[in-house]
């Protein structure tokens, strides 16, 4: 018997598929694996948390992963260019088509936090062990099963530690595997893992842009050179003006000012000043319209701080420049309501007797989500707390759930040889 994916087929339809599914031998005994090895488990998320992965700094851990990942038999592990670890496990069909599932290695640590990682009971602690060390392991967890059950599916899996999704990565990992023509055609959907947790699919991409914005001049002395342009006010004057823009609650829009510095002592007018700003919509046109008053505000800034200075005695205002550079841009982006891929994990959930909703966020999803492909974004089970502090955690306590949903979802999108 042999159960292939269509293309968008009706929702009862794939409850039924979902069911007989779950039903073979083969793919019970890959979710009997995941109870018989959660220490296996375990200690390969408390191993990977011990590898530090800080930003454009995952060279280590992926080296770890790749050797994970060749020791569970899957083919051509490697590294690409920008260091995703991508292996193939390859499925039975004539043409080559593939499921992708994906799990970023990196952390939002800087190089030399100390990584303080231990067990105790059923929860594991340490800097990263939910973000990502949980996706990292259920994407081990998903090899092993399939391994030892020996399933054979239609469509070829194509493993992925992808680098840079956190902050200032930009989704790197992401964008540069769709830029490549080969992927970007022949992979037919996409399953995220990140995190903990079973309560949520991520359909819906949230779009963001960070800017670095930042005023120069020729600085001086509080009392000698006062007239002289700040760059500091400036920037004050830029955020209050900004700071007006009205923005609409549909759809949300957010913006934050969440870094400003510059200057070097409290008598010194400062060469330079920055600060870095996020904004966020479900809406491409309105991050647009942000991006717009944000440039505007500044400029708006200048004029009046120089006019401000024309009725006072005066040091030069020569020298004085300003530039907004885009340090971040994640793209927007929806699934459609009757997409396969929604319509599985909507039938895994209800199999599972499992409750979730659908939520919009930034993920990795982002990216082939803005180029009009299926993707979601799940947790991996268990549960977690503490995301981005020294002291996270993750309880493995329901694990099992998690990774049955993500055998099943996989399952039913690449087709099963039963």
């Amino acid at each position: 018997m042999a159960f292939t994916p269509r293309l968008n087929p009706p929702q009862a339809n794939v409850g039924h598929e979902v069911a007989d599914l779950a039903a073979l031998e083969s793919v019970r005994a890959a979710a009997e694996w995941f109870h018989a090895h959660e220490e296996q488990v375990s200690n390969w998320q408390l191993a990977l948390a011990r590898v530090a992965a800080p930003p454009f700094g995952e060279a280590e851990r992926a080296d770890w992963l790749r050797a994970r990942l060749r020791e569970l038999g899957l083919n051509d592990v490697r590294l690409d260019e920008v260091g995703n670890v991508i292996a193939v496990r390859p499925g039975t069909a004539t043409r080559q088509r593939y499921i992708a599932v994906s799990a970023h290695l990196d952390t939002v640590f800087p190089a030399g936090t100390q990584l303080n990682v231990y067990r105790d009971g059923k929860r594991l602690f340490g800097p990263g062990i939910s973000d990502n060390g949980a996706g990292v392991a259920a994407l081990l967890a998903l090899a092993g099963a399939l391994r030892e059950s020996a399933i054979q599916t239609s469509a070829s899996l194509l493993f992925i530690g992808n680098v840079g999704e956190e902050g200032e990565g930009d989704l790197r990992g992401m964008r540069h595997l769709f830029s490549n023509a080969h992927w970007k055609e022949n992979i037919a959907y996409t399953l995220v893992l990140d995190g903990a947790g079973t309560d949520t699919v991520v359909a819906e991409a949230l779009g963001s842009r960070r800017f670095e914005l930042t005023v120069r001049g020729p600085g001086g002395h509080s009392w000698s050179d006062f007239g002289t342009m700040n760059p500091i006010i400036v920037l004050a004057r830029a955020v209050q003006k900004f700071s007006e823009t009205r923005v609409p609650t549909t759809p949300k829009t957010t913006f934050n000012v969440g870094v400003i510095q510059g200057g070097t002592s409290v008598n010194s007018i400062p060469e330079s000043a920055s600060m870095r700003v996020d904004i966020r919509s479900t809406s491409s046109t309105e991050i647009e319209r942000l991006e717009r008053a944000l440039r505007a505000s500044l400029d708006y800034a200048l004029v009046e701080e120089s006019s401000a200075l024309d009725g006072r005695t005066v040091a030069s205002r020569v020298g004085v420049s300003s530039e907004a550079k885009v340090i971040g841009n994640r793209p927007a982006g929806d699934l459609a309501s009757n997409a396969r891929i929604l319509q599985v994990i909507r039938a895994v959930d209800t199999h599972l007797e499992n409750s979730s909703h659908i939520q919009r966020a930034s993920t990795d999803a982002n990216v082939p989500l803005s180029l009009g492909m299926e993707a979601i974004a799940i947790g991996a089970g268990g549960s977690g707390g503490g995301a981005h502090t020294l002291h996270e955690w993750f309880d493995c306590t329901g694990r099992d759930l998690g990774l049955q949903r993500i055998l099943l979802t996989v399952l039913a999108l690449a087709g099963v040889r039963g």
